[in-house]
């Protein structure tokens, strides 16, 4: 249905006037939410209305009741979870794709939408160094990026074998052996199981959690068949980039498919300063990354970029008679993502990137990197605090003592609104490692985003 223009007006002009309200109260608030999900669940729900309610009166009442459960995440005090802020026009750019409403998946019904996501696809690989000719696609987040790879490589691994998944399914097929740095991020499973791949197999790791070149080796060494290999830029907790290119040129002696989960760190590739963490990037098969994260457009937004085009849109092509392909060119957008129907969500990302230029990226990046080496600078000049891992890009990984003293500076800092982090538990002899892990020094785990000018401001007396 459609409503007459003049019924959107009062409704868009609350909203309006509360997102001003909230991005001015973004920088003195505190950053944490005073309210909890269940205290909040009232002021929610309650029986539905009879009737209909005025549409600035519903938003008006929104933002009322919102506001006190609300994290102040695009704040330079927040550090937690590798989370982003926004940038001003992404997020304008993302009020346009809402009033647009287009159903971006396919070239043909939404040519402007699609025209603005292959050019930002395009931008994206001029500025990590990939492949010109890969397909990118646009994704909820790092998740189904990974997702989106990973079934590009399975695809491929058992195409080579002879086996054809979309006839046969993978019952009685050929299994694909899967091979991950004992430190990669837990989604990267999510989404082997997602594909029916099960669970992968553990390859030893440095002390900051890169995957060694000499147990990948000898891992696919020992067996024989398919092998999907999945490395890591940006170990969420140390920030330490796997050897992508001499990883990748053993696992393709091997026949191996290489993916690149890089949810944040893939953009140190951008920077002739951080790119050396990265070399051969170029190489590998597939690449994961969030627009959400270091490039700041709202959530959600993830990025997925495969070298092979005809292998990403036979897993996700889909052929209907009423749906009006692209046959040349470069694809239809749900040809390259597990979504036919979706918002177009690229659209912010051409923005962002409009509006930064190539050397906005670069100093985006390079202050983020920067100062996150400033902050850990400050925090080991302070008695009793120990920055555990090696600051190579955007993380800070601090131990304050014991496992007792570090959660009660956490709880600290938390209860006082000033600043944000997340924790984490780090594996004996490294840096960092699994929140899952038990029996390991507790951490602190601050990721440094944009803006960060107010953060490095912020004083901790543990």
């Amino acid at each position: 249905m459609s409503a007459p223009p003049e019924a959107y007006g009062p409704a868009l002009q609350r909203a309006m006037a509360h997102s001003m309200e909230w991005l001015a109260s973004v920088p003195d608030r505190p950053v944490g939410p005073r309210r909890d999900a269940d205290s909040l669940a009232a002021d929610f729900g309650g029986p539905l209305p009879d009737g209909p309610t005025d549409p600035a009166v519903v938003v008006d009442y929104l933002a009322t009741a919102a506001e006190p459960g609300l994290m102040a995440m695009q704040s330079g005090r927040f550090y937690g979870w590798v989370i982003g802020g926004t940038l001003p026009a992404a997020m304008a750019a993302d009020w346009l794709v809402s009033a647009w409403d287009q159903n971006a998946g396919m070239r043909f019904a939404t040519p402007a939408v699609a025209a603005a996501e292959e050019a930002a696809g395009a931008w994206i690989l001029e500025l990590l160094g990939l492949p010109s000719g890969a397909d990118v696609g646009f994704t909820t987040g790092a998740t189904m990026a990974n997702f989106t790879g990973l079934a590009a490589g399975r695809q491929y691994l058992l195409e080579q074998a002879g086996w054809d998944l979309a006839a046969n399914g993978l019952a009685g097929g050929p299994r694909i052996r899967v091979f991950v740095g004992q430190e990669r991020h837990d989604v990267v499973d999510l989404a082997l199981r997602y594909l029916g791949l099960g669970a992968p197999t553990a390859v030893a790791v440095d002390d900051q959690g890169r995957i060694r070149p000499d147990s990948l080796e000898e891992a696919l060494a020992s067996g024989s068949g398919p092998a999907l290999i999945c490395l890591q830029a940006g170990n969420v907790h140390s920030g330490a980039f796997d050897p992508v290119g001499e990883a990748t040129a053993i696992a393709h002696r091997h026949g191996a498919w290489v993916h690149v989960d890089g949810a944040f760190g893939l953009w140190a590739a951008a920077s002739p300063t951080y790119r050396k963490h990265l070399v051969g990037l170029e190489t590998a098969d597939s690449w994961a990354t969030d627009a959400h994260k270091t490039l700041n457009v709202p959530y959600d937004c993830g990025v997925a970029i495969v070298a092979r085009p005809e292998v990403l849109r036979g897993v996700f092509g889909t052929h209907a008679s009423y749906l009006i392909a692209d046959d040349h060119g470069p694809g239809d957008p749900h040809e390259k993502v597990p979504e036919l129907s979706r918002r177009a969500r690229g659209v912010p990302v051409w923005a962002a990137l409009r509006s930064l230029g190539r050397s906005g990226v670069v100093a985006m990046v390079d202050r983020m990197a920067g100062h996150a080496g400033a902050l850990a600078a400050g925090l080991a000049e302070l008695e009793d605090v120990e920055v555990l891992n090696d600051v190579v890009f955007t993380q800070v990984c601090v131990s304050f003592g014991s496992d007792e003293r570090t959660k009660a500076v956490t709880a600290r800092l938390l209860a006082g609104g000033t600043t944000w982090m997340s924790g984490s538990r780090c594996m004996a002899g490294t840096s960092c490692g699994f929140p899952s892990v038990t029996g390991r020094p507790t951490t602190t785990t601050w990721h440094v985003r944009w803006r960060q000018s107010a953060a490095l401001r912020v004083r901790f007396r543990p």
